[in-house]
């Protein structure tokens, strides 16, 4: 299943997302969030509408998280390049939720930022509350679904600052989208890429994770409850660079499809 959040007739709704004549579209409205279904996705109620392919939708977020719970340093390659050390567990930062941004809107560059990086990652969506879940328990069962994210980063700030919460957590630092499926098998392999003007900067592949997803969640969950439609950006490939106004900058996910952002100065 793929779902999407958009616009219609002024009003937000989740859609069902299916192929129609070779493009996706939407071709239902869901009357229930599917993060309010309890991980019991064919229980959802829809309503059918004229399909609207994606590409003419006003789309929006396609999450409403509680919370961003960010993973750091979860390829090596991308460790190496700032010049960092592989972390000896899953370095979690948080973003705010201010910063989600749709897919297509503006990211804006902050005046007091010299250097505002791309960082093209798989997301994961919560579907069930998890805390501290048993050590037999099996990880998938709390998760909805995949998406795309860009955790923008003002590069120079998390020096700086030496901590990121400001360098990451600016107003449109969070694009999200275009869709959530939930389709995917991280664990068997889905490739990351993200584009800058069209030309490749980012390739990674979820298999060269440090941490796989089922240590990265029971991490978290050690700590904080997950609630249903909390995001977890899981962290980024080596090949993260600037962005400058004029840009247009692209994140794709196997299986997922392309979240793509045009960039402003503010």
């Amino acid at each position: 299943m793929k779902y999407c959040r958009f616009q219609l007739d002024g009003q937000a709704h989740y859609g069902l997302v299916e192929p129609v004549a070779g493009h996706d579209a939407i071709v239902r409205i869901l009357l229930t969030a599917p993060q309010d279904a309890d991980g019991d996705m064919e229980s959802l109620r829809t309503r059918r509408i004229d399909p609207l392919p994606l590409e003419q939708a006003v789309l929006l977020p396609p999450v409403a998280p509680s919370k961003i719970v960010c993973i750091g340093r979860n390829y090596r390659e991308h460790a190496a390049e700032l010049g960092h050390e592989v972390p000896k567990e899953p370095l979690l930062f948080l973003k705010a939720t201010s910063a989600l941004l749709s897919p297509r809107a503006v990211v804006r560059r902050p005046k007091i930022s010299e250097r505002v990086d791309h960082e093209g990652e798989l997301g994961v969506v919560i579907g069930k509350t998890c805390y501290q879940p048993a050590a037999d328990a099996d990880i998938r069962q709390y998760i909805l679904g995949y998406t795309c994210v860009n955790d923008v980063t003002a590069r120079d700030l998390q020096f700086s600052d030496g901590q990121w919460s400001r360098a990451k957590g600016f107003d449109t630092f969070c694009p999200v989208g275009p869709m959530v499926t939930t389709e995917l098998d991280p664990w068997a392999g889905v490739a990351v890429e993200a584009r800058v003007n069209g030309e490749v900067r980012q390739q990674g592949n979820t298999r060269d994770f440090i941490f796989p997803l089922d240590i990265v969640i029971r991490h978290i969950a050690q700590a904080m409850t997950l609630f249903p439609g909390d995001l977890i950006p899981t962290g980024t490939p080596s090949g993260v660079g600037p962005l400058k106004a004029g840009d247009n900058v692209e994140v794709t996910v196997e299986g997922v499809g392309t979240l793509s952002n045009p960039v402003a100065d503010e």
